[in-house]
């Protein structure tokens, strides 16, 4: 399951609403199942899907601190892979066949890219609602280990008492928005290269 954190003032049910308005139409059916700080929004072919195979798509939506986090899963695939296999050995008997069934291969195409398609729902509906990967401003703050005053993440002395805050900045991953300790190399979550 791949997972991305999104920070700001989030509801789940708002961006389960968004999904369940992007994906409920054609061939394809939403449902969310839950309410509250986590639910699950499950997208799956219609049962009377007149082309392509079966595939199915959950993603859960769960409030974190200062935002939600969303992990999005593949559960059933192999609709597909046999609608294309049916598809391949039709056409190596008569290429001719490949005319007559070109929506099963439009459809499985888009079933193949649902995951993508899922997050790039995600994304527009952030950058909508102004929500970011990145660290909020409520967590861009460094508490000083001598005298526990709050200081803005980047500050090298406490403001406070002078001393050195050294090591303690956080750094989130630019991807995914996972909220990682200082100096980590790479995001524990999906593995992406962070900046120096």
């Amino acid at each position: 399951m791949n997972e991305r954190t999104y920070h700001g003032d989030m509801d789940p049910g708002q961006m389960a609403a968004a999904l369940i308005a992007a994906f409920n139409q054609g061939n394809l059916r939403c449902q969310q199942i839950g309410a509250g700080d986590r639910v699950m929004v499950q997208i799956a072919t219609r049962d009377n899907a007149r082309s392509g195979g079966k595939a199915a798509l959950s993603v859960t939506i769960q409030k974190v601190e200062d935002g939600v986090t969303v992990g999005v899963g593949q559960h059933e695939w192999l609709g597909v892979a046999a609608s294309l296999g049916q598809t391949a050995l039709s056409a190596l008997l008569n290429p001719w066949n490949l005319i007559s069934r070109l929506d099963d291969i439009a459809q499985d195409i888009t079933s193949l890219t649902l995951e993508q398609q899922a997050w790039d729902a995600l994304e527009k509906y952030a950058r909508t609602v102004g929500i970011t990967k990145t660290i909020s401003e409520r967590l861009q703050s460094v508490v000083c280990p001598y005298c526990a005053s709050a200081n803005k993440v980047g500050v090298s002395n406490c403001d406070n008492c002078g001393a050195p805050l050294g090591e303690a900045q956080p750094v989130s991953c630019p991807k995914c928005g996972n909220v990682m300790p200082p100096k980590s190399k790479f995001c524990v979550n999906c593995g992406t290269a962070l900046a120096s």
